[in-house]
Protein backbone atom coordinates (compact mmCIF):
# COMPACT_ATOMS: atom_id res chain seq x y z
CA UNK A 1 0.00 0.00 0.00
CA UNK A 2 2.80 2.56 0.95
CA UNK A 3 4.50 1.43 -2.15
CA UNK A 4 1.61 2.11 -4.19
CA UNK A 5 0.75 5.62 -2.69
CA UNK A 6 4.30 6.91 -3.35
CA UNK A 7 4.33 5.58 -6.73
CA UNK A 8 1.10 6.95 -7.85
CA UNK A 9 1.98 10.03 -6.44
CA UNK A 10 4.99 10.48 -8.40
CA UNK A 11 3.45 9.92 -11.14
CA UNK A 12 0.70 12.63 -10.98
CA UNK A 13 4.09 14.66 -10.55
CA UNK A 14 5.31 13.25 -14.00
CA UNK A 15 2.15 13.89 -16.07
CA UNK A 16 1.17 17.77 -14.60
CA UNK A 17 2.61 19.06 -17.82
CA UNK A 18 0.81 17.01 -19.47
CA UNK A 19 -2.28 17.89 -17.97
CA UNK A 20 -1.39 21.72 -17.85
CA UNK A 21 -1.44 21.72 -21.99
CA UNK A 22 -4.04 19.83 -22.17
CA UNK A 23 -6.43 22.23 -19.99
CA UNK A 24 -4.40 25.52 -21.34
CA UNK A 25 -3.59 27.27 -18.71
CA UNK A 26 -0.88 29.68 -17.00
CA UNK A 27 1.40 28.61 -14.27
CA UNK A 28 -0.29 30.82 -11.64
CA UNK A 29 -3.62 28.86 -12.63
CA UNK A 30 -1.91 25.36 -12.46
CA UNK A 31 -0.66 26.69 -9.09
CA UNK A 32 -3.90 27.02 -7.73
CA UNK A 33 -5.82 23.89 -9.25
CA UNK A 34 -3.03 22.49 -7.30
CA UNK A 35 -4.70 23.80 -4.33
CA UNK A 36 -7.63 21.75 -5.39
CA UNK A 37 -5.46 18.71 -4.95
CA UNK A 38 -3.86 19.69 -1.46
CA UNK A 39 -7.82 20.81 -0.15
CA UNK A 40 -9.22 17.32 -0.85
CA UNK A 41 -6.16 15.32 0.82
CA UNK A 42 -7.00 17.60 3.69
CA UNK A 43 -10.87 17.00 3.86
CA UNK A 44 -10.06 13.21 3.39
CA UNK A 45 -7.66 12.92 6.43
CA UNK A 46 -10.76 13.40 8.93
CA UNK A 47 -12.97 11.63 6.72
CA UNK A 48 -10.39 8.60 6.95
CA UNK A 49 -10.28 8.30 10.99
CA UNK A 50 -14.26 9.05 10.86
CA UNK A 51 -14.91 5.96 8.50
CA UNK A 52 -11.91 3.46 9.85
CA UNK A 53 -13.57 4.17 13.31
CA UNK A 54 -16.89 2.99 11.69
CA UNK A 55 -15.95 0.61 9.42
CA UNK A 56 -12.65 -0.69 9.99
CA UNK A 57 -9.93 -0.06 8.23
CA UNK A 58 -9.09 -2.92 5.90
CA UNK A 59 -12.37 -1.75 4.21
CA UNK A 60 -11.40 2.18 4.10
CA UNK A 61 -8.12 1.41 2.81
CA UNK A 62 -9.19 -0.71 -0.10
CA UNK A 63 -11.97 1.80 -1.61
CA UNK A 64 -9.71 4.90 -1.41
CA UNK A 65 -6.72 3.02 -3.29
CA UNK A 66 -9.53 1.91 -5.76
CA UNK A 67 -10.82 5.15 -6.18
CA UNK A 68 -7.21 6.81 -6.82
CA UNK A 69 -6.49 4.27 -8.97
CA UNK A 70 -9.73 4.89 -11.01
CA UNK A 71 -9.56 8.85 -11.22
CA UNK A 72 -5.87 9.01 -12.00
CA UNK A 73 -6.49 8.26 -15.88
CA UNK A 74 -9.12 10.68 -15.74
CA UNK A 75 -6.96 13.44 -14.69
CA UNK A 76 -5.35 13.96 -17.70
CA UNK A 77 -8.73 13.96 -20.24
CA UNK A 78 -9.90 16.73 -17.88
CA UNK A 79 -11.11 19.85 -20.65
CA UNK A 80 -12.09 22.73 -18.19
CA UNK A 81 -10.48 24.34 -15.01
CA UNK A 82 -13.90 23.37 -13.46
CA UNK A 83 -13.65 19.93 -14.52
CA UNK A 84 -9.92 19.33 -13.22
CA UNK A 85 -10.37 21.14 -9.88
CA UNK A 86 -13.49 18.86 -9.20
CA UNK A 87 -11.22 16.18 -10.00
CA UNK A 88 -8.15 17.27 -8.42
CA UNK A 89 -10.60 17.41 -5.13
CA UNK A 90 -11.41 13.59 -5.54
CA UNK A 91 -8.06 12.64 -6.24
CA UNK A 92 -6.61 14.52 -3.08
CA UNK A 93 -9.72 13.13 -0.71
CA UNK A 94 -8.42 9.59 -1.94
CA UNK A 95 -5.13 9.94 -1.07
CA UNK A 96 -5.76 11.50 1.96
CA UNK A 97 -7.78 8.71 3.25
CA UNK A 98 -5.14 6.51 1.77
CA UNK A 99 -2.63 8.11 3.66
CA UNK A 100 -4.21 7.86 7.17
CA UNK A 101 -5.38 4.34 6.53
CA UNK A 102 -2.27 2.56 6.04
CA UNK A 103 -0.55 4.65 9.07
CA UNK A 104 -3.83 3.09 10.86
CA UNK A 105 -2.94 -0.13 8.90
CA UNK A 106 0.79 -0.33 9.91
CA UNK A 107 0.16 0.85 13.71
CA UNK A 108 -2.12 -1.88 14.15
CA UNK A 109 0.88 -4.66 12.22
CA UNK A 110 3.60 -3.15 14.24
CA UNK A 111 1.46 -3.54 17.53
CA UNK A 112 0.99 -7.56 16.14
CA UNK A 113 4.69 -7.90 15.56
CA UNK A 114 5.47 -6.39 18.77
CA UNK A 115 9.10 -4.60 16.97
CA UNK A 116 9.69 -1.77 14.64
CA UNK A 117 8.36 -1.84 12.09
CA UNK A 118 7.00 1.64 10.59
CA UNK A 119 10.39 3.46 9.42
CA UNK A 120 10.46 0.33 6.76
CA UNK A 121 6.70 1.00 5.76
CA UNK A 122 7.27 4.76 5.18
CA UNK A 123 10.53 3.73 3.46
CA UNK A 124 8.24 1.64 0.93
CA UNK A 125 6.01 4.89 0.48
CA UNK A 126 9.70 6.86 -0.66
CA UNK A 127 11.18 3.64 -2.79
CA UNK A 128 8.01 4.13 -4.43
CA UNK A 129 8.02 7.53 -5.21
CA UNK A 130 11.55 7.13 -6.18
CA UNK A 131 10.20 4.67 -8.35
CA UNK A 132 7.45 6.31 -9.99
CA UNK A 133 8.97 9.02 -11.19
CA UNK A 134 12.15 6.82 -12.61
CA UNK A 135 9.37 4.62 -14.20
CA UNK A 136 7.01 7.44 -15.46
CA UNK A 137 10.43 9.74 -16.72
CA UNK A 138 11.55 7.33 -18.84
CA UNK A 139 8.28 5.86 -20.67
CA UNK A 140 7.00 9.13 -21.55
CA UNK A 141 11.00 10.06 -22.58
CA UNK A 142 10.92 6.64 -24.78
CA UNK A 143 7.28 7.73 -26.24
CA UNK A 144 4.88 6.12 -25.06
CA UNK A 145 1.40 8.13 -25.48
CA UNK A 146 0.75 9.60 -22.27
CA UNK A 147 -3.11 7.93 -21.72
CA UNK A 148 -1.21 4.50 -21.90
CA UNK A 149 1.39 5.19 -19.31
CA UNK A 150 -1.57 6.96 -16.99
CA UNK A 151 -3.49 3.38 -17.53
CA UNK A 152 -0.90 1.19 -17.02
CA UNK A 153 0.26 2.71 -13.59
CA UNK A 154 -3.42 2.36 -12.42
CA UNK A 155 -3.05 -0.95 -12.83
CA UNK A 156 -0.11 -1.91 -11.66
CA UNK A 157 -1.28 -0.15 -8.57
CA UNK A 158 -4.55 -2.41 -8.92
CA UNK A 159 -2.70 -5.16 -9.36
CA UNK A 160 -0.76 -4.48 -6.20
CA UNK A 161 -3.86 -4.27 -4.21
CA UNK A 162 -5.58 -7.43 -5.53
CA UNK A 163 -1.84 -9.07 -4.59
CA UNK A 164 -2.06 -7.58 -1.29
CA UNK A 165 -5.67 -7.01 0.24
CA UNK A 166 -5.66 -10.37 1.86
CA UNK A 167 -2.42 -9.78 3.88
CA UNK A 168 -4.56 -6.46 5.47
CA UNK A 169 -6.18 -6.40 9.39
CA UNK A 170 -9.41 -5.24 9.80
CA UNK A 171 -9.35 -2.94 12.55
CA UNK A 172 -11.09 -4.38 15.47
CA UNK A 173 -11.80 -0.73 17.55
CA UNK A 174 -14.89 -0.23 15.42
CA UNK A 175 -16.32 2.85 17.54
CA UNK A 176 -17.89 5.41 15.57
CA UNK A 177 -16.01 8.55 16.55
CA UNK A 178 -16.35 12.46 15.48
CA UNK A 179 -15.09 13.68 12.37
CA UNK A 180 -12.40 15.31 13.63
CA UNK A 181 -10.95 15.35 16.76
CA UNK A 182 -9.10 17.68 18.70
CA UNK A 183 -5.36 16.35 19.42
CA UNK A 184 -4.99 15.78 23.35
CA UNK A 185 -2.10 15.04 25.58
CA UNK A 186 0.76 13.17 23.89
CA UNK A 187 -1.17 13.57 20.27
CA UNK A 188 -1.37 17.07 20.43
CA UNK A 189 2.48 17.07 21.11
CA UNK A 190 3.43 13.87 18.46
CA UNK A 191 1.19 16.23 15.63
CA UNK A 192 3.42 19.31 16.65
CA UNK A 193 6.37 17.17 15.92
CA UNK A 194 5.33 16.16 12.70
CA UNK A 195 4.22 19.36 11.95
CA UNK A 196 7.76 20.44 12.09
CA UNK A 197 8.99 17.57 10.50
CA UNK A 198 7.08 17.46 7.52
CA UNK A 199 7.69 21.74 7.28
CA UNK A 200 11.33 21.12 6.70
CA UNK A 201 10.91 17.90 4.54
CA UNK A 202 8.58 20.08 2.35
CA UNK A 203 10.98 23.34 2.58
CA UNK A 204 13.50 21.39 1.40
CA UNK A 205 11.97 20.00 -1.71
CA UNK A 206 9.87 23.54 -2.69
CA UNK A 207 13.24 25.69 -1.50
CA UNK A 208 16.19 23.78 -2.25
CA UNK A 209 16.27 24.39 -6.25
CA UNK A 210 16.15 27.91 -5.70
CA UNK A 211 18.36 27.92 -3.06
CA UNK A 212 20.83 26.08 -5.16
CA UNK A 213 20.52 28.13 -8.28
CA UNK A 214 20.33 31.73 -7.05
CA UNK A 215 22.46 31.28 -4.26
CA UNK A 216 25.08 28.54 -4.59
CA UNK A 217 25.16 29.21 -8.15
CA UNK A 218 24.23 25.70 -10.15
CA UNK A 219 22.87 26.22 -13.34
CA UNK A 220 18.78 25.71 -13.00
CA UNK A 221 18.83 22.73 -14.94
CA UNK A 222 20.92 20.55 -12.60
CA UNK A 223 19.00 22.31 -9.39
CA UNK A 224 16.99 19.14 -8.70
CA UNK A 225 19.95 17.10 -7.65
CA UNK A 226 19.32 18.65 -3.96
CA UNK A 227 16.34 16.89 -3.72
CA UNK A 228 17.49 13.85 -5.20
CA UNK A 229 20.46 13.74 -2.90
CA UNK A 230 17.55 14.27 0.10
CA UNK A 231 15.43 11.72 -1.39
CA UNK A 232 17.95 8.67 -1.64
CA UNK A 233 19.01 9.09 1.68
CA UNK A 234 15.80 8.97 3.38
CA UNK A 235 14.64 6.16 1.57
CA UNK A 236 17.99 4.65 2.69
CA UNK A 237 17.48 5.84 6.22
CA UNK A 238 13.96 4.66 6.26
CA UNK A 239 14.63 1.12 4.97
CA UNK A 240 17.38 0.96 7.62
CA UNK A 241 15.68 2.90 9.82
CA UNK A 242 13.86 -0.37 12.01
CA UNK A 243 16.87 -2.00 12.69
CA UNK A 244 18.49 1.31 13.59
CA UNK A 245 15.58 1.78 16.27
CA UNK A 246 15.82 -2.03 17.26
CA UNK A 247 19.20 -1.26 18.47
CA UNK A 248 19.67 2.31 19.58
CA UNK A 249 16.19 2.77 20.90
CA UNK A 250 13.50 5.21 19.77
CA UNK A 251 14.32 8.52 21.71
CA UNK A 252 17.97 8.42 20.80
CA UNK A 253 17.20 8.16 17.22
CA UNK A 254 15.23 11.50 17.49
CA UNK A 255 17.67 12.82 19.17
CA UNK A 256 20.26 11.45 16.85
CA UNK A 257 18.33 12.17 13.63
CA UNK A 258 17.29 15.78 14.19
CA UNK A 259 20.77 16.73 15.79
CA UNK A 260 21.62 14.83 12.12
CA UNK A 261 19.32 17.29 10.58
CA UNK A 262 20.36 20.34 12.15
CA UNK A 263 24.09 19.68 10.91
CA UNK A 264 22.46 19.27 7.63
CA UNK A 265 20.45 22.62 7.33
CA UNK A 266 23.55 24.59 9.08
CA UNK A 267 26.34 22.93 6.08
CA UNK A 268 24.11 23.92 3.94
CA UNK A 269 23.64 27.12 4.99
CA UNK A 270 26.99 28.02 6.21
CA UNK A 271 29.37 27.28 3.74
CA UNK A 272 29.14 29.07 -0.38
CA UNK A 273 29.72 25.62 -2.35
CA UNK A 274 27.52 23.32 -4.03
CA UNK A 275 28.83 21.12 -3.12
CA UNK A 276 28.67 21.09 0.55
CA UNK A 277 24.75 22.59 -0.01
CA UNK A 278 24.21 18.80 -1.44
CA UNK A 279 26.23 17.54 1.32
CA UNK A 280 24.30 19.67 3.86
CA UNK A 281 20.44 17.76 2.07
CA UNK A 282 21.82 14.08 2.07
CA UNK A 283 22.61 15.05 5.76
CA UNK A 284 18.69 16.33 5.51
CA UNK A 285 17.04 13.40 4.08
CA UNK A 286 18.89 10.68 6.57
CA UNK A 287 18.03 12.86 9.57
CA UNK A 288 14.39 13.41 9.33
CA UNK A 289 14.19 9.65 7.75
CA UNK A 290 12.77 8.06 11.25
CA UNK A 291 11.64 10.95 13.14
CA UNK A 292 7.87 11.09 11.60
CA UNK A 293 7.66 7.23 11.42
CA UNK A 294 8.69 6.66 15.30
CA UNK A 295 5.70 9.51 16.07
CA UNK A 296 3.34 7.29 14.22
CA UNK A 297 4.22 4.77 15.91
CA UNK A 298 3.82 6.78 18.96
CA UNK A 299 0.13 7.18 18.16
CA UNK A 300 -0.31 3.16 18.76
CA UNK A 301 1.18 3.51 22.25
CA UNK A 302 -0.80 6.15 23.55
CA UNK A 303 -3.74 5.54 25.54
CA UNK A 304 -5.37 9.17 25.46
CA UNK A 305 -7.26 9.05 22.04
CA UNK A 306 -8.23 5.89 19.58
CA UNK A 307 -6.04 4.77 17.54
CA UNK A 308 -7.50 5.82 14.01
CA UNK A 309 -8.03 9.42 15.64
CA UNK A 310 -4.78 9.91 16.71
CA UNK A 311 -3.15 9.25 13.24
CA UNK A 312 -5.64 11.50 11.46
CA UNK A 313 -5.13 14.10 13.54
CA UNK A 314 -1.18 13.82 13.79
CA UNK A 315 -1.43 13.09 9.42
CA UNK A 316 -3.51 16.01 8.87
CA UNK A 317 -1.66 18.21 11.21
CA UNK A 318 1.74 17.03 9.41
CA UNK A 319 -0.06 17.99 6.01
CA UNK A 320 -0.89 21.56 7.35
CA UNK A 321 2.88 21.72 7.57
CA UNK A 322 3.48 20.60 3.72
CA UNK A 323 1.49 22.77 2.66
CA UNK A 324 1.83 26.02 4.57
CA UNK A 325 5.77 25.56 5.99
CA UNK A 326 6.83 26.37 1.67
CA UNK A 327 4.94 29.68 2.30
CA UNK A 328 5.67 30.26 5.54
CA UNK A 329 9.17 30.40 4.31
CA UNK A 330 8.96 32.14 1.18
CA UNK A 331 7.13 35.02 3.11
CA UNK A 332 9.70 34.98 5.82
CA UNK A 333 12.36 35.38 3.04
CA UNK A 334 10.58 38.47 1.58
CA UNK A 335 11.09 39.83 4.86
CA UNK A 336 14.37 38.58 5.66
CA UNK A 337 16.01 36.92 3.14
CA UNK A 338 16.04 32.99 1.84
CA UNK A 339 18.88 32.11 3.98
CA UNK A 340 17.61 33.50 7.46
CA UNK A 341 14.11 31.88 6.75
CA UNK A 342 15.61 28.69 6.24
CA UNK A 343 17.59 29.28 9.77
CA UNK A 344 14.31 29.56 11.60
CA UNK A 345 13.77 25.68 10.34
CA UNK A 346 16.94 24.76 12.67
CA UNK A 347 14.92 26.30 15.60
CA UNK A 348 11.81 24.70 15.10
CA UNK A 349 13.65 21.26 14.64
CA UNK A 350 15.30 21.73 18.23
CA UNK A 351 12.03 23.12 19.61
CA UNK A 352 10.52 19.17 18.22
CA UNK A 353 12.98 17.73 19.91
CA UNK A 354 12.75 18.92 23.07
CA UNK A 355 8.41 18.44 23.03
CA UNK A 356 9.19 14.90 22.07
CA UNK A 357 10.69 14.03 25.39
CA UNK A 358 6.94 14.46 26.51
CA UNK A 359 5.79 11.58 24.07
CA UNK A 360 6.23 8.14 25.16
CA UNK A 361 7.95 6.16 21.98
Amino acid sequence: MFFGAGFITAAWAAIIPFVKTNVQISDGIMGLLLLSLGIGALVGMPAAGFYTSKYGCKRVLLISVLGFSLLFPTLLFANSIVTLSMLLVCFGMCLGITDCAMNIQAVIVEKEANKPLMSGFHGFYSLGGMTGAIVLTSILSAGLAVSLACLLTSLFVLLLLTINKSGLRSDTSQEQGPYFAIPKGPVFFIGVVCFVFFLSEGTVLDWSGIFLSEYRNIPATSAGMGVACFSVTMTIGRLLGDKAVSIIGAKRMIVLGSSVAIIGFLVSLSFNHWQSALVGYALIGIGCSNIVPIMFSATGKQTTMPESLAVTAVSTLGYVGVLAGPALVGFGAELYGLINALYVIVGLIFIAVLLSFKIRV
